[in-house]
C-alpha cells in the first residue's frame, strides 16, 4: 500500500527536507533535522495528500489510511516508552498544520493532547508538578474546543479571566494549581453546554478529531484568504504533524522561544529572537505575554544558549538560507521543534542574499533568484521628512516588528479597516492581532498593536507583507470595543485617540505619532539594493526594461530606478494642464481646419518643451511618445454641467456669472452665446462606446493637422536637445491601429514632418522610428501586413486583454470576487496577462510581425510591464523589454534577470534591432 503516514526521531526518518510537496514545510524540516542528528521529539506526519483525500471523501478519513496513523503511534509509544491515554504514564502529543509554503497562524495547532480527567492526574504524579499538569489540561481542553468543536474563544477567555480577577492576579503564572482546577471544570461546563456532549475522554478519538480539524482548518476564511493574497494554490493541502510534547511550561528551568538566524526586519547577521520563561510555545506568537530576547537566555540558560547557536548556525548552513525556528526547554534540555526557510522584509532579503552570497554560502546567480520581485517595493517606499515629525506629538514608542513608514486614520477592527480603507489610507490598530485579522491588515498602510514582540503574529505578517509594523507599544490602552486608545501624556493628561483620527507610525524607529507627517521617496541606490540590482542586470542581459513616464521629473525618477529608457509616453496628458486645456478646447471646436491649427500652434512650443525634457532625461536611451490617444470629448466640460449651468444662467447675479465664465475660460458677455455652442459640440462628440470609438489613430486620420503637430514638436526638441550633446533616440508610436493602412496614413505623416524638420536643421544624421501600438486583436491577427509600415511593435495590453476578452476593465471589479471565487482565470486578468487567451494573441502577433520583419522591436508597455508574472511572459515570448511604472522598474529588473535564469540565454531573440 502507498505510504500516508512518515515517522521521524531518534536520528532516523522516513523522509527528508526536500519532500515537502508531501510533509509540508514543518514535516520536511522536522525529517531534515531529525537526520541531522538534531534533538527533536520524534513523531510521525500525516502526508498532504490525506489532506486531499479527506475532503474527497466526504471528510473522512479512510480505515486502510487510519491503520497506517495508527501504526505510527504505537511506533512513536515503544520509542519514547509512553503510551497515549495510559493514565499512569500517558504520552502527550501535539498536532500541528504544515503546508508546502508556510502559511504563518493561518492554520490550526492543538498542543497537550492526551490529557484526559485520569492522565492529567498520572502526569501530576509523574512530574511532581501539579501545576504544570492542570496548566497543561486547561490549555488543551482551550485549544482543543475552540479547534476542534468550533467553540468560540473567547467563551474560554472569559472564563479564564474572570478567574485571574477573583484570585486578584495579573499573570498566568500566578495562578495555582487549584485555580487551574476549578478553570477546567467550567471549562467542561463550557464544552457540555456548547456542544451537548462530555468533553472527549478517549485520547485516540481526541487525535483523530485533532487530525480532521487540522485539515479542516486548510478551508477556514483567513487560510482562503492569505492563499489568495500570497498566490498559494488551494489544491496542495497541508500536512499535519504529530509529535511528542515537550514541556515549557514546567518551571523556572523550562523555556519556549523563537528565532532567527537573521534579522528578519533588516537581513543583518544577527542571531535573534524571542522567549519566554515557563511557557508553552503559543504564548510567544499569540502576543498575550511581552517576551525577552533571545540574547538574555544565554545569562538564564547560558547552557541551552549555546546549544541552540550551535545548531541553529548548522542549520543556516545546511539550508543555505536563513532559518526560522521554535525550540522548546524542558527542565534545562533543548529541543528543536521546527526549522524552515524564514519570511522576511525585502530588505532583509536584499541584504541576507548579498551577503550569504559574499560569504560563500551560495552564488550570484543564486542570491538574484533568493528576492522575490514583489519585495523590492518594500525598499522603495516612503519615509518620514524629519523637520514634518518635529510639529507632531509622540505618542508612544513599541517594538520596531517591520520597517518602513506608515500614515493612515485609526481603524479598531480588521472590518472597520476594510471599510474605511475605500476612502483613504488606515492604520490597523489593535491589543494584538490575530490570524481572524488577515483581511483587514492586507488593506491598512501598516499595523500597530500594544502587546506582542518581534515574532508575534502582527509581528510575522506585517513583515511578510511588507506592511511597517510596532508591536508591544504597551502604554497604548487601547479599548476596541470604543474604537478609541488613550496614553498618557503628563502626571495627570491623557491624550485619546478615536476611531479616524490621523496618526503616522514609523516602523523603523518604532514612534507612534498623532497627526500626518510628510514622507519623502528613499534612496534606491543603497549598497545592497545596488549590489543585487547590478547583479540582476548582468543576468538579464540585452532585454530591456523601460519605465512609462509623460513628464520630465517622472523620467528622471526612472532613470534613478535603472530605467532604460521611455516605453511610453502618454502626450494626452501634456493636453490637460490649466494653461493648456483652454488651447486644447480651442481646438476641438474649430469648425475648419485653419482654426484649428491656430489653436495648436498654441499647444506647439508647450509639447515642445515637455518633449525635450524627456529627451535630456533620457540621454542615450529611447524614448517612444505615443500620440494622441483618447477621444476628444474627454477635453470638454461634461454634458450634464453644461445643461446645468445653461439653464441656470438668467437667474444667476454678476457674482455668480463670473465664476461660471472662469469655469469655462469664457467672457461674461459670451456666456449666452458660447455655452449652448460648447453643449452642441459636446454633443456632436458624445459615443455610445468611446474606448472604441473616435480616439487613437482614427483622431489623426480626422485631424491630420493634430498628428503633424505633435511629429513637428517631437523632432523640433529632438533637434534643440541633440544641439546640445545629448544623445536622442525617438520613437513614435501611433496608437490603436487595427489596419496596416492606418499605420501607413499616420507614419507618412510623421515621416514627412521629420524629415522636414531635421532637413531643415541639417540633422538628417539623426535616426528615428516609427511604430505602433498593438491593442486592436485585428492588427494582432494581421501583424505581417502592419510590420510592412513599423519599426516596432509595443503591446498596450490594458487595451488589449479589453478587446480580447470583451470585458471593460472599469467594470470587471464589481463582479471579479464572484470570478475569483469560482477560479475562471488563474490571475486577474488585468493585473497579470492572460496567458491562454491575450497571451496567445500576442503570440500570433509576434510571429507574424517577425515573418515581416526579422529585426522587429517588441515590447509591453501596459501596467502589466511591472507584474513579475507577466515579465517572464514577455522574455519567454521573445520581446525585448517591458515598460512599466517608475517604481516598478527594479521589479521588472529583477524578474527578468530570474526569467534569464530559469530561461537560459535568449540574447539572440533580443534587441536584433
Amino acid at each position: 500500500m502507498k505510504t500516508y503516514i512518515y515517522s521521524f526521531g531518534g536520528g532516523m526518518a522516513d523522509g527528508d527536507g526536500k519532500m515537502k510537496d508531501i510533509l509540508g514545510g514543518k514535516g520536511a524540516g522536522l525529517a531534515e533535522m531529525s537526520r541531522a542528528g538534531v534533538p527533536v521529539p520524534p513523531g510521525f506526519t500525516i502526508s498532504t495528500e490525506v489532506c486531499n483525500i479527506y475532503f474527497q471523501s466526504g471528510n473522512r478519513v479512510p480505515s486502510e489510511i487510519e491503520e497506517q496513523m495508527w501504526r505510527a503511534l504505537e511506533k512513536l509509544e515503544a520509542q519514547i516508552g509512553k503510551k497515549l491515554g495510559d493514565p499512569n504514564n500517558p504520552l502527550l502529543v501535539s498536532v500541528r498544520s504544515g503546508a508546502k509554503f508556510s502559511m504563518p497562524g493561518m492554520m490550526n495547532t492543538i498542543l497537550n493532547l492526551g490529557l484526559n480527567d485520569k492522565t492529567v492526574e498520572g502526569l501530576a504524579q509523574r512530574s511532581g508538578n501539579p501545576r504544570f499538569a492542570y496548566d497543561s489540561y486547561r490549555r488543551f481542553i482551550q485549544m482543543f474546543g475552540e479547534v476542534a468543536l468550533g467553540i468560540d474563544m473567547a467563551k474560554f477567555d472569559h472564563i479564564f479571566d474572570s478567574r485571574k480577577h477573583a484570585a486578584k492576579v495579573k499573570l498566568d503564572t500566578e495562578l495555582t494549581a487549584d485555580d487551574l482546577r476549578a478553570i477546567i471544570s467550567d471549562y467542561k461546563k463550557l464544552v457540555q453546554h456548547e456542544t451537548r456532549k462530555p468533553f472527549p475522554q478517549d485520547a485516540r478519538q481526541q487525535l483523530a478529531m485533532a487530525r480532521d480539524a487540522v485539515f479542516r482548518s486548510w478551508w477556514n476564511p483567513k487560510a482562503v484568504y492569505y492563499r489568495k493574497m500570497e498566490k498559494i494554490p488551494d489544491d496542495i493541502g497541508t500536512a499535519a504533524s504529530v509529535q511528542a510534547m515537550v514541556f515549557g511550561n514546567m518551571g523556572d528551568t523550562s523555556a519556549t522561544g523563537v528565532g532567527f538566524t537573521r534579522d528578519p526586519a533588516t537581513g543583518e547577521k544577527i542571531f535573534y529572537g524571542e522567549f519566554l520563561i515557563n511557557a508553552q510555545g503559543e504564548d510567544v506568537v499569540a502576543g498575550i505575554r511581552t517576551p525577552q530576547p533571545i540574547s538574555e537566555l544565554e545569562r538564564i540558560m547560558p547552557e541551552a544558549y549555546h546549544e541552540l547557536r550551535r545548531i541553529t548556525e548548522k542549520l543556516e548552513h545546511h539550508y543555505r538560507d536563513m532559518q526560522d525556528f521554535e525550540f522548546t526547554i524542558e527542565e534545562g534540555t533543548l529541543y528543536m521543534l521546527q526549522t524552515r526557510n524564514g519570511k522576511r522584509t525585502g530588505p532583509a532579503a536584499v541584504r541576507a542574499a548579498v551577503e550569504m552570497a559574499e560569504e560563500g554560502m551560495i552564488d550570484k546567480k543564486e542570491a538574484v533568484l533568493r528576492v522575490q520581485p514583489q519585495q523590492l517595493d518594500q525598499l522603495l517606499h516612503p519615509v518620514f521628512d524629519a523637520a514634518s515629525l518635529k510639529k507632531l506629538t509622540l505618542l508612544a514608542n513599541g517594538i520596531a516588528a517591520s520597517p518602513g513608514a506608515a500614515v493612515g486614520r485609526a481603524a479598531f477592527t480588521a472590518d472597520d479597516a476594510v471599510e474605511m480603507g475605500k476612502t483613504g489610507p488606515v492604520i490597523l490598530v489593535r491589543k494584538e492581532t490575530t490570524p481572524d485579522d488577515i483581511h483587514g491588515m492586507d488593506v491598512a498602510k501598516g499595523i500597530l498593536t500594544a502587546v506582542g514582540g518581534k515574532s508575534s503574529h502582527a509581528a510575522v505578517v506585517a513583515r511578510g507583507m511588507g506592511r511597517p509594523c510596532i508591536v508591544g507599544a504597551s502604554s497604548l490602552a487601547i479599548s476596541e470595543r470604543a474604537k478609541q486608545f488613550t496614553v498618557a501624556a503628563g502626571r495627570s493628561k491623557t491624550i485619546t485617540v478615536k476611531e479616524g483620527e490621523w496618526i503616522s507610525i514609523d516602523g523603523t524607529t518604532a514612534n507612534v505619532y498623532l497627526g500626518k507627517a510628510d514622507t519623502h521617496e528613499p534612496d534606491p541606490t543603497s549598497s545592497y539594493f545596488g549590489t543585487l540590482m547590478s547583479w540582476a542586470d548582468k543576468f538579464r542581459g540585452s532585454f530591456g526594461v523601460r519605465a512609462n513616464a509623460d513628464i520630465p521629473r517622472d523620467a528622471k525618477a526612472a532613470r534613478l530606478f535603472g530605467a532604460e529608457g521611455i516605453g511610453l509616453c502618454r502626450t494626452e496628458h501634456m493636453f490637460f494642464a490649466a494653461d493648456r486645456i483652454p488651447h486644447m478646447q480651442a481646438m476641438i471646436l474649430g469648425r475648419d481646419e485653419r482654426a484649428r491649427n491656430k489653436a495648436l500652434q498654441k499647444l506647439l512650443p508647450m509639447q515642445r518643451k515637455d518633449f525635450a525634457g524627456l529627451f535630456q532625461a533620457m540621454d542615450g536611451f529611447p524614448v517612444v511618445i505615443r500620440t494622441l490617444d483618447p477621444p476628444l470629448h474627454e477635453f470638454l466640460p461634461k454634458r450634464e454641467d453644461l445643461m446645468v449651468d445653461i439653464g441656470r444662467l438668467p437667474y444667476l447675479n454678476t457674482k455668480m456669472k463670473k465664476e461660471v465664465a472662469e469655469k469655462y475660460n469664457m467672457k461674461v458677455a459670451d456666456l449666452k452665446t458660447r455655452l449652448p455652442e460648447l453643449l452642441h459640440r459636446v454633443e456632436e462628440l458624445h459615443e455610445f462606446n468611446p474606448m472604441l470609438g473616435h480616439r487613437g489613430c482614427r483622431l489623426g486620420i480626422t485631424y491630420p493637422e493634430i498628428t503633424e503637430m505633435q511629429a513637428r514638436a517631437i523632432f523640433e526638441a529632438v533637434v534643440q536637445v541633440a544641439k546640445k550633446g545629448v544623445k536622442v533616440i525617438p520613437e513614435v508610436m501611433i496608437p490603436l491601429v487595427g489596419s496596416a493602412r492606418e499605420l501607413e496614413h499616420q507614419k507618412e505623416i510623421v515621416v514627412r514632418v521629420a524629415d522636414e524638420v531635421l532637413e531643415k536643421a541639417g540633422r538628417k544624421d539623426l535616426e528615428y522610428m516609427v511604430g505602433t501600438m498593438i491593442e486592436i486583436p485585428r492588427a494582432a491577427v494581421t501583424a505581417d501586413k502592419v510590420a510592412e509600415h513599423a519599426d516596432f511593435f509595443s503591446f498596450g495590453t490594458n487595451d488589449l486583454t479589453q478587446t480580447t476578452m470583451g470585458l471593460s476593465r472599469d467594470d470587471y471589479t464589481k463582479f471579479s470576487k464572484e470570478y475569483e471565487n469560482v477560479k475562471v482565470f488563474k490571475a486577474d486578468p488585468f493585473m497579470s496577462i492572460d496567458q491562454e487567451g491575450v497571451g496567445k494573441v500576442i503570440e500570433m502577433a509576434i510571429e507574424l510581425g517577425r515573418q515581416t520583419r526579422p529585426d522587429l522591436e517588441i515590447g509591453i508597455c501596459g501596467e502589466h510591464g511591472g507584474d513579475p508574472s507577466s515579465v517572464e511572459y514577455c522574455y519567454r515570448v521573445g520581446m525585448n523589454y517591458v515598460s512599466c511604472s517608475p517604481y516598478r522598474v527594479p521589479i521588472a529588473r529583477l524578474a527578468a534577470a530570474q526569467a534569464a535564469i530559469a530561461g537560459g540565454d535568449k540574447s539572440e531573440m533580443m534587441r536584433t534591432a
